[in-house]
Protein backbone atom coordinates (compact mmCIF):
# COMPACT_ATOMS: atom_id res chain seq x y z
CA UNK A 1 0.00 0.00 0.00
CA UNK A 2 3.16 2.19 0.70
CA UNK A 3 4.36 1.48 -2.38
CA UNK A 4 1.43 2.41 -4.28
CA UNK A 5 0.87 5.75 -2.52
CA UNK A 6 4.53 6.69 -3.33
CA UNK A 7 4.16 5.42 -7.11
CA UNK A 8 1.01 6.85 -7.80
CA UNK A 9 1.55 10.35 -6.17
CA UNK A 10 5.30 10.69 -6.28
CA UNK A 11 4.80 11.73 -2.50
CA UNK A 12 6.25 10.22 0.30
CA UNK A 13 3.79 8.99 2.75
CA UNK A 14 5.46 10.58 5.89
CA UNK A 15 5.17 13.86 4.00
CA UNK A 16 1.51 13.53 3.18
CA UNK A 17 1.05 12.92 7.01
CA UNK A 18 3.11 15.83 7.98
CA UNK A 19 1.38 17.93 5.52
CA UNK A 20 -1.85 17.08 6.83
CA UNK A 21 -1.34 17.70 10.69
CA UNK A 22 0.64 21.32 9.16
CA UNK A 23 -2.78 22.61 7.51
CA UNK A 24 -4.73 21.85 10.66
CA UNK A 25 -2.66 23.25 12.93
CA UNK A 26 -2.02 26.66 10.87
CA UNK A 27 -5.66 26.51 10.74
CA UNK A 28 -6.00 25.96 14.70
CA UNK A 29 -3.04 28.65 15.12
CA UNK A 30 -4.93 30.91 13.09
CA UNK A 31 -8.68 30.53 14.66
CA UNK A 32 -6.53 31.05 17.82
CA UNK A 33 -4.75 34.56 17.12
CA UNK A 34 -8.29 35.76 15.58
CA UNK A 35 -9.44 34.90 18.84
CA UNK A 36 -7.10 36.56 20.95
CA UNK A 37 -7.06 39.89 18.76
CA UNK A 38 -10.83 40.15 19.46
CA UNK A 39 -10.22 39.37 23.06
CA UNK A 40 -7.76 42.64 22.89
CA UNK A 41 -9.79 44.87 20.30
CA UNK A 42 -12.97 44.39 23.09
CA UNK A 43 -10.79 44.16 26.26
CA UNK A 44 -12.60 46.71 28.19
CA UNK A 45 -15.58 44.56 27.86
CA UNK A 46 -13.91 41.35 27.98
CA UNK A 47 -11.16 41.72 31.41
CA UNK A 48 -14.15 42.96 33.30
CA UNK A 49 -15.75 39.85 32.22
CA UNK A 50 -12.78 37.67 33.18
CA UNK A 51 -12.73 39.83 36.57
CA UNK A 52 -16.45 39.47 37.16
CA UNK A 53 -16.24 35.49 36.32
CA UNK A 54 -13.10 35.14 38.82
CA UNK A 55 -15.01 36.86 41.48
CA UNK A 56 -18.15 34.76 40.79
CA UNK A 57 -15.80 31.57 41.45
CA UNK A 58 -15.13 32.88 44.77
CA UNK A 59 -17.98 33.79 46.05
CA UNK A 60 -20.70 31.65 44.44
CA UNK A 61 -20.61 29.09 47.33
CA UNK A 62 -21.17 31.78 49.86
CA UNK A 63 -24.61 32.60 47.85
CA UNK A 64 -25.38 29.30 47.75
CA UNK A 65 -24.67 28.99 51.45
CA UNK A 66 -27.22 31.64 51.76
CA UNK A 67 -29.76 29.96 49.31
CA UNK A 68 -29.59 26.77 51.48
CA UNK A 69 -30.58 28.79 54.61
CA UNK A 70 -33.66 30.23 53.24
CA UNK A 71 -32.24 33.40 51.94
CA UNK A 72 -33.95 34.47 48.53
CA UNK A 73 -31.41 34.23 45.40
CA UNK A 74 -31.95 37.76 44.35
CA UNK A 75 -31.54 39.14 48.08
CA UNK A 76 -28.01 36.34 48.72
CA UNK A 77 -26.68 37.88 45.77
CA UNK A 78 -27.12 41.62 46.96
CA UNK A 79 -25.66 40.49 50.21
CA UNK A 80 -22.57 38.75 48.55
CA UNK A 81 -22.00 41.52 45.85
CA UNK A 82 -22.16 44.39 48.73
CA UNK A 83 -19.91 42.62 51.06
CA UNK A 84 -17.21 42.10 48.06
CA UNK A 85 -17.54 46.17 47.49
CA UNK A 86 -17.54 46.09 51.17
CA UNK A 87 -14.25 44.18 51.23
CA UNK A 88 -12.47 45.82 48.28
CA UNK A 89 -13.32 49.50 49.72
CA UNK A 90 -12.05 48.67 52.92
CA UNK A 91 -8.88 47.11 51.62
CA UNK A 92 -8.36 50.50 49.34
CA UNK A 93 -9.16 52.78 51.76
CA UNK A 94 -6.80 51.14 54.28
CA UNK A 95 -3.93 51.78 51.99
CA UNK A 96 -4.71 55.13 51.57
CA UNK A 97 -4.93 56.02 55.51
CA UNK A 98 -1.65 54.46 55.83
CA UNK A 99 -0.14 56.55 53.23
CA UNK A 100 -1.35 59.89 54.32
CA UNK A 101 -0.25 59.35 57.55
CA UNK A 102 3.54 57.54 57.25
CA UNK A 103 3.86 59.47 53.28
CA UNK A 104 5.59 62.65 54.76
CA UNK A 105 8.01 60.71 57.18
CA UNK A 106 8.75 58.05 54.14
CA UNK A 107 9.44 61.47 52.43
CA UNK A 108 12.00 62.60 54.90
CA UNK A 109 14.19 59.18 55.12
CA UNK A 110 14.06 59.36 50.99
CA UNK A 111 15.87 62.91 51.51
CA UNK A 112 17.87 61.39 53.84
CA UNK A 113 18.63 58.49 52.01
CA UNK A 114 19.97 60.82 48.99
CA UNK A 115 21.88 62.73 50.79
CA UNK A 116 23.77 59.93 52.65
CA UNK A 117 23.93 58.61 48.62
CA UNK A 118 25.51 61.96 47.69
CA UNK A 119 28.01 62.12 50.49
CA UNK A 120 28.94 58.38 49.96
CA UNK A 121 29.84 59.50 46.21
CA UNK A 122 32.10 62.07 48.00
CA UNK A 123 33.85 60.37 50.32
CA UNK A 124 33.55 56.90 49.32
CA UNK A 125 36.03 54.78 46.69
CA UNK A 126 34.15 56.89 43.53
CA UNK A 127 35.99 60.69 44.68
CA UNK A 128 33.58 62.48 42.94
CA UNK A 129 33.51 66.67 43.40
CA UNK A 130 30.60 68.48 44.34
CA UNK A 131 31.13 70.30 40.55
CA UNK A 132 30.41 66.72 38.81
CA UNK A 133 27.70 65.84 41.51
CA UNK A 134 25.76 69.51 40.30
CA UNK A 135 26.51 68.89 36.93
CA UNK A 136 24.65 65.23 36.87
CA UNK A 137 21.90 66.79 38.84
CA UNK A 138 21.72 69.41 36.45
CA UNK A 139 21.25 67.34 33.63
CA UNK A 140 18.91 64.83 34.72
CA UNK A 141 16.12 67.89 35.50
CA UNK A 142 16.63 69.16 32.27
CA UNK A 143 16.31 65.58 30.66
CA UNK A 144 12.75 65.73 32.85
CA UNK A 145 11.97 68.86 31.70
CA UNK A 146 12.57 68.33 28.21
CA UNK A 147 10.61 65.42 27.88
CA UNK A 148 7.42 67.23 29.56
CA UNK A 149 6.70 68.69 26.38
CA UNK A 150 3.30 69.03 26.82
CA UNK A 151 1.21 68.71 29.71
CA UNK A 152 -2.56 68.54 28.33
CA UNK A 153 -2.15 65.91 26.62
CA UNK A 154 -1.08 63.40 29.37
CA UNK A 155 -3.92 64.87 31.07
CA UNK A 156 -6.52 63.61 28.47
CA UNK A 157 -4.82 60.37 28.64
CA UNK A 158 -5.13 60.62 32.22
CA UNK A 159 -8.54 60.95 32.12
CA UNK A 160 -9.42 58.39 29.18
CA UNK A 161 -7.64 56.43 31.64
CA UNK A 162 -9.95 57.08 34.48
CA UNK A 163 -12.40 56.77 32.48
CA UNK A 164 -11.97 53.27 31.18
CA UNK A 165 -11.12 51.81 34.46
CA UNK A 166 -14.46 53.65 35.75
CA UNK A 167 -16.97 51.70 33.27
CA UNK A 168 -14.84 48.06 33.39
CA UNK A 169 -15.50 48.36 37.33
CA UNK A 170 -19.58 48.85 36.54
CA UNK A 171 -19.16 46.00 33.67
CA UNK A 172 -17.32 43.92 35.84
CA UNK A 173 -19.75 44.62 39.14
CA UNK A 174 -23.06 44.03 37.27
CA UNK A 175 -21.86 40.95 35.22
CA UNK A 176 -21.08 38.91 38.93
CA UNK A 177 -24.34 40.25 39.90
CA UNK A 178 -26.26 38.67 37.28
CA UNK A 179 -23.35 35.50 37.10
CA UNK A 180 -24.60 35.00 40.75
CA UNK A 181 -27.76 35.34 40.74
CA UNK A 182 -28.85 33.35 37.24
CA UNK A 183 -25.45 31.85 36.19
CA UNK A 184 -27.14 28.66 35.67
CA UNK A 185 -29.66 29.98 33.13
CA UNK A 186 -27.30 31.79 31.24
CA UNK A 187 -24.98 28.91 30.91
CA UNK A 188 -27.77 26.80 29.52
CA UNK A 189 -28.27 29.53 26.94
CA UNK A 190 -24.91 29.44 25.98
CA UNK A 191 -25.02 25.49 26.00
CA UNK A 192 -28.03 25.92 23.53
CA UNK A 193 -25.83 27.42 20.61
CA UNK A 194 -24.22 24.05 19.94
CA UNK A 195 -25.58 21.42 18.19
CA UNK A 196 -27.76 19.02 19.68
CA UNK A 197 -25.64 16.17 19.57
CA UNK A 198 -22.42 18.19 21.18
CA UNK A 199 -25.05 19.65 24.12
CA UNK A 200 -24.03 16.92 26.06
CA UNK A 201 -20.42 17.09 25.77
CA UNK A 202 -20.06 20.99 26.26
CA UNK A 203 -22.38 21.08 29.04
CA UNK A 204 -20.15 18.42 30.97
CA UNK A 205 -17.01 20.01 29.71
CA UNK A 206 -18.28 23.64 30.86
CA UNK A 207 -19.16 21.88 34.67
CA UNK A 208 -15.65 20.50 34.87
CA UNK A 209 -13.83 23.46 34.13
CA UNK A 210 -15.82 25.90 36.45
CA UNK A 211 -15.06 23.08 39.69
CA UNK A 212 -11.29 23.28 37.90
CA UNK A 213 -11.72 26.87 38.26
CA UNK A 214 -13.58 27.50 41.97
CA UNK A 215 -10.66 25.38 42.82
CA UNK A 216 -8.08 27.35 41.58
CA UNK A 217 -9.29 31.08 42.93
CA UNK A 218 -9.98 29.74 46.39
CA UNK A 219 -6.43 27.76 46.44
CA UNK A 220 -4.81 31.29 45.11
CA UNK A 221 -7.06 33.23 48.25
CA UNK A 222 -5.52 31.04 50.53
CA UNK A 223 -1.64 31.42 49.39
CA UNK A 224 -2.37 35.04 49.25
CA UNK A 225 -3.48 35.65 52.84
CA UNK A 226 -0.25 33.38 53.69
CA UNK A 227 1.87 35.36 51.42
CA UNK A 228 0.80 38.68 52.80
CA UNK A 229 0.76 37.62 56.75
CA UNK A 230 3.77 36.43 56.37
CA UNK A 231 5.60 39.28 54.80
CA UNK A 232 3.63 42.06 56.65
CA UNK A 233 4.47 40.50 59.96
CA UNK A 234 8.23 40.29 58.74
CA UNK A 235 7.75 44.25 57.72
CA UNK A 236 6.05 44.84 61.66
CA UNK A 237 8.53 43.41 62.98
CA UNK A 238 11.46 44.72 61.47
CA UNK A 239 9.91 48.08 62.08
CA UNK A 240 9.19 49.09 58.41
CA UNK A 241 6.71 51.51 57.79
CA UNK A 242 3.29 51.11 55.16
CA UNK A 243 3.00 47.75 56.85
CA UNK A 244 -0.80 47.03 56.30
CA UNK A 245 -0.13 48.56 52.77
CA UNK A 246 2.78 46.30 51.98
CA UNK A 247 0.23 43.15 52.98
CA UNK A 248 -2.44 44.51 50.89
CA UNK A 249 -0.05 44.88 48.01
CA UNK A 250 1.27 41.17 48.34
CA UNK A 251 -2.11 40.03 48.61
CA UNK A 252 -3.31 41.43 45.23
CA UNK A 253 0.04 39.98 43.93
CA UNK A 254 -0.38 36.88 44.99
CA UNK A 255 -3.24 36.38 42.70
CA UNK A 256 -0.43 36.31 39.71
CA UNK A 257 0.99 32.75 40.94
CA UNK A 258 4.78 32.48 41.68
CA UNK A 259 5.87 35.54 40.41
CA UNK A 260 3.46 38.29 41.53
CA UNK A 261 3.80 37.91 45.64
CA UNK A 262 7.56 37.80 44.57
CA UNK A 263 7.13 41.03 42.84
CA UNK A 264 5.22 42.86 45.59
CA UNK A 265 7.60 41.40 47.89
CA UNK A 266 10.59 43.84 46.33
CA UNK A 267 8.38 46.83 47.17
CA UNK A 268 8.46 45.95 50.83
CA UNK A 269 12.34 45.44 50.38
CA UNK A 270 12.49 48.66 48.94
CA UNK A 271 10.69 50.64 51.30
CA UNK A 272 12.68 48.85 53.93
CA UNK A 273 15.71 50.26 52.54
CA UNK A 274 14.84 53.70 51.84
CA UNK A 275 13.08 54.17 55.56
CA UNK A 276 15.48 51.64 57.71
CA UNK A 277 18.42 51.25 55.58
CA UNK A 278 20.44 48.11 53.95
CA UNK A 279 20.30 46.00 56.78
CA UNK A 280 16.70 46.24 57.37
CA UNK A 281 16.52 46.22 53.79
CA UNK A 282 18.89 42.59 54.02
CA UNK A 283 16.54 40.92 56.39
CA UNK A 284 13.41 42.00 54.51
CA UNK A 285 14.65 40.57 51.20
CA UNK A 286 15.39 37.18 53.52
CA UNK A 287 12.00 37.19 54.77
CA UNK A 288 10.50 37.71 51.55
CA UNK A 289 12.49 34.57 50.39
CA UNK A 290 11.50 32.23 53.15
CA UNK A 291 7.85 33.08 52.37
CA UNK A 292 8.38 32.38 48.59
CA UNK A 293 9.81 29.17 49.38
CA UNK A 294 6.93 28.50 51.89
CA UNK A 295 4.65 28.79 48.89
CA UNK A 296 6.90 26.98 46.64
CA UNK A 297 7.37 23.82 48.67
CA UNK A 298 4.55 23.66 50.74
CA UNK A 299 1.64 25.53 49.57
CA UNK A 300 1.65 25.22 46.16
CA UNK A 301 2.33 21.16 45.70
CA UNK A 302 -0.73 20.82 48.39
CA UNK A 303 -3.10 23.10 47.09
CA UNK A 304 -2.74 23.80 43.88
CA UNK A 305 -1.19 20.25 43.02
CA UNK A 306 -4.27 18.16 44.66
CA UNK A 307 -6.99 20.93 43.73
CA UNK A 308 -6.14 22.26 40.47
CA UNK A 309 -3.35 19.65 39.09
CA UNK A 310 -1.44 22.05 36.88
CA UNK A 311 2.59 21.70 37.03
CA UNK A 312 4.74 24.13 38.63
CA UNK A 313 6.46 24.92 34.70
CA UNK A 314 3.12 24.70 33.49
CA UNK A 315 2.49 27.95 35.64
CA UNK A 316 5.48 29.25 34.35
CA UNK A 317 5.10 28.87 30.96
CA UNK A 318 1.44 29.80 30.80
CA UNK A 319 2.10 33.42 32.91
CA UNK A 320 5.08 34.02 29.94
CA UNK A 321 2.87 33.69 27.82
CA UNK A 322 -0.16 35.75 28.92
CA UNK A 323 2.29 38.46 29.73
CA UNK A 324 3.54 38.31 26.04
CA UNK A 325 -0.11 38.39 24.93
CA UNK A 326 -1.80 41.22 27.27
CA UNK A 327 0.87 42.37 29.65
CA UNK A 328 -0.33 42.13 33.52
CA UNK A 329 -3.84 40.90 32.69
CA UNK A 330 -2.39 38.29 30.68
CA UNK A 331 -0.43 36.64 33.64
CA UNK A 332 -3.37 37.34 35.54
CA UNK A 333 -5.51 35.62 33.58
CA UNK A 334 -3.37 32.84 31.92
CA UNK A 335 -3.08 30.26 34.91
CA UNK A 336 -7.36 29.58 35.47
CA UNK A 337 -7.39 29.36 31.88
CA UNK A 338 -4.68 26.94 31.80
CA UNK A 339 -6.47 25.46 34.83
CA UNK A 340 -9.85 25.35 33.14
CA UNK A 341 -8.03 24.10 29.71
CA UNK A 342 -6.20 21.07 31.85
CA UNK A 343 -9.43 20.04 33.81
CA UNK A 344 -11.44 19.96 30.14
CA UNK A 345 -8.45 18.12 28.78
CA UNK A 346 -8.37 15.03 31.44
CA UNK A 347 -12.45 15.13 31.45
CA UNK A 348 -12.74 14.73 27.75
CA UNK A 349 -9.90 11.90 27.60
CA UNK A 350 -11.55 10.15 30.72
CA UNK A 351 -14.38 10.00 28.49
CA UNK A 352 -12.74 8.82 25.17
CA UNK A 353 -11.23 6.09 27.32
CA UNK A 354 -14.76 4.80 28.93
CA UNK A 355 -16.12 4.93 25.85
CA UNK A 356 -13.09 2.84 24.71
CA UNK A 357 -13.02 0.47 27.02
CA UNK A 358 -17.52 -0.23 27.54
CA UNK A 359 -18.40 -3.17 25.48
CA UNK A 360 -22.01 -1.94 25.09
CA UNK A 361 -20.62 1.22 23.08
CA UNK A 362 -18.01 -0.87 21.05
CA UNK A 363 -19.78 -2.81 17.62
CA UNK A 364 -20.26 -6.09 17.46
CA UNK A 365 -17.72 -8.24 16.28
CA UNK A 366 -18.18 -9.77 12.67
CA UNK A 367 -19.12 -13.19 12.95
CA UNK A 368 -16.90 -15.58 11.90
CA UNK A 369 -17.39 -17.24 8.28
Amino acid sequence: MTGDVEHRYGVPVGVEIAASWAWRLLLIAAAGGVAIWLLRYFSEVTVPIVVAVLGTALTIGAVDWLVEHRVPRLLATFIVVIAMLLVFGGMLALVGQQLSTQVDDLKANIVEGISQVQDWARTGPLGLSDAQLESWIDEAKSTISTTDSSVLPRIFAVGTTITHVVAGFFIALFSAFFFLYEGNRIWSWVVALFPRAARDRVNSSGQTAWRSLTAFVRATVVVALIDAMGIAFAAWALGVPLTLAIGVLVFMGAFVPIIGALISGMVAVLVALVAQGPWTALFMLLAVIAVQQLESHVLQPFLMGQLVAVHPLAIIIAIAAGVVVAGVVGALIAVPLAACLNGVVRHLAADAQEFQSDPEELPPEPEPA
